[in-house]
């Protein structure tokens, strides 16, 4: 008797593809084959269906929500089961309550609000004993530079050296020995950015002892992409630490080459990117200029409700920036009574509200407590991102932000989307190839053992999908819209959805390294 069988459809593996019904027991699948004759607990029906290794999302922000428990919606209705936290320097351990508290302010428009959820951790252990068996999903969890950093050194903007950086050192070590995967970086965001080459690179050196990977939001992308693949590579040749790059977007012609390049030198190297033309991020690092930002969220809001401040912003940063970040969409904004804005450009924000740039930035920012994301395009065209996602490297990662409002489709859809849109559609990937960029990749690289794969003595992560069907209906004007053609998913051997409808059991567990 088996605890469930998937029965009637194509099992399809990075490497193959066969006719097979999958049993499972307990939470691993034991065996591939006809099992017509052996009766289940539950049978769920894949006839002309494909059978999938349960989707990896290398790069979500769901930090603190998971922690909340119960289903989320928008990740099993792709077939996601695992995701990896944790991400770009800033997240919710380790650390004092300080130190968390001053994380959650400074990342709240990207890792939400979610005051309901009380810290009531301190170490990686705790917060991985927080999310075990709470949701659908399984996490994995990067350590943040950022938290090591405010925890030692403040928001001190000089890179870290001898005993400040023994203490960041032996706080990485613990926390990757309580069951991180890795180290994560924002160089874009405080207080990571105050990282230089030589501080990363011994952490790094941690982080190659421990077989883990480092995992970072480059100091640049794009046209800034030369200093920031330049650094990334000092770091791997220093440390022999496996890389991974966050969210690489940029123009294919410009990074790709590089990244080849990187491999034929010897770096061990991956990333992960989205299928959309556009961005998403916090309006305090995309609208303010750094200096702003260096001393942490209550100077920032100090600063920017002081009147010299802001007319030094009107006089010497909007008429540099300004018309760019005009375009940017306003996506969620954590104020009372500014929701009707939700949607609408910077522009038509200031039109609206009869306000000047750097009144109406300055003041949302100001009302929300910094809880304001924004969308921002990219300036790529369509093979950009076709180029990006067939390369060899390359692993599915949403990005995905949950916040109210008008968030970017890419936390409903990214799976979704590569299946149907770039899979189905324009033939980027065969079946075997979306299942090694959306699983057996980023399993093989985070050190996910069991993961990835349908095979007996695999975990028991696997979708079932109709391959005429699959597809994403999130847009940027309906961004919440749920992913069709995801039919059953199972985690960790149970039934978390069947037949499109969420069971409401809640399997997920922390995976430690």
């Amino acid at each position: 008797m088996l605890d469930v069988a998937v029965r009637g459809g194509l099992v399809v593996n990075a490497g193959r593809t066969q006719p097979a019904d999958v049993g499972v027991e307990s939470d691993r699948i034991v065996t591939l084959g006809d099992l017509s004759d052996v009766p289940a607990v539950e049978n769920l029906d894949a006839t002309g269906r494909y059978v999938l290794p349960g989707f990896i999302d290398a790069h979500s922000h769901l930090d603190l929500r998971l922690v909340r428990g119960g289903v989320h919606p928008p990740t099993l209705q792709q077939g996601v089961t695992t995701v990896v936290l944790g991400q770009d320097g800033t997240s919710v351990a380790p650390g004092s309550a300080a130190t968390i508290d001053q994380a959650r302010r400074y990342f709240v428009a990207v890792n939400g609000l979610h005051a309901d959820v009380a810290t009531t951790w301190s170490s990686v252990a705790e917060y991985l004993d927080a999310l075990d068996g709470v949701s659908t999903l399984n996490v994995a969890y990067l350590v943040p530079n950022g938290n090591l950093r405010l925890d030692t050194t403040g928001w001190d903007q000089q890179p870290a050296r001898r005993e400040p950086l023994q203490r960041m050192a032996d706080a990485l070590q613990a926390a990757l020995e309580e069951g991180a995967i890795g180290l994560s970086t924002g160089l874009d965001y405080v207080p990571s950015m105050f990282a230089d080459a030589r501080e990363l690179t011994a952490l790094c050196g941690v982080v190659a002892r421990a077989d883990a990977v480092y995992v970072t939001h480059m100091r640049g992308y794009d046209e800034r992409a030369e200093t920031g693949f330049a650094e990334l590579a000092e770091i791997g040749h220093g440390s022999d630490a496996k890389l991974h790059i966050s969210h690489l977007m940029g123009r294919a012609e410009r990074h790709l080459p590089v990244v080849d390049q990187m491999i034929r030198d010897g770096l061990d190297i991956s990333f992960d990117s989205y299928p959309y033309l556009a961005g998403c991020s916090t309006l305090v690092m995309l609208g303010l200029p750094s200096s702003l930002q260096v001393d942490g969220p209550d100077r920032t809001l100090e600063m920017l409700a002081d009147r010299g401040t802001r007319e030094t912003l009107r006089r010497e940063w909007f008429p540099r920036r300004g018309g760019e970040i005009a375009g940017f969409r306003l996506a969620s904004i954590g104020a009372p009574g500014l929701e009707h804005l939700e949607g609408a450009t910077l522009f038509e924000a200031c039109d609206t509200l009869g306000m000047e740039l750097t009144d109406l930035v300055c003041e949302v920012l100001l009302e929300s407590a910094l809880a304001v994301t924004v969308i921002e395009p990219n300036g790529l065209k369509d093979e950009d991102l076709r180029a990006t996602h067939r390369h060899p490297l390359h692993v599915a990662g949403s990005d995905g932000v949950y916040t109210k409002g008008k968030p970017h489709p890419r936390g409903w859809g990214t799976f979704a989307r590569y299946l149907g849109r770039y899979g189905r559609i324009r033939g980027d990937f065969s079946w075997e190839d979306a299942v090694r960029h959306l699983a057996t990749g980023a399993a093989d690289r985070f050190g996910l053992r069991g993961r990835g794969r349908l095979t007996q003595g695999a975990f028991a992560d696997i979708v079932v999908i109709d391959p005429e069907v699959v597809i994403d209906t999130a847009t940027f004007q309906d961004p919440t819209s749920p992913a069709l053609g995801v039919e059953h998913v199972v985690v960790n051997g149970v039934p978390a959805l069947v037949d499109g409808r969420p069971t409401g059991r809640c399997p997920g567990r922390a995976l430690r390294r």
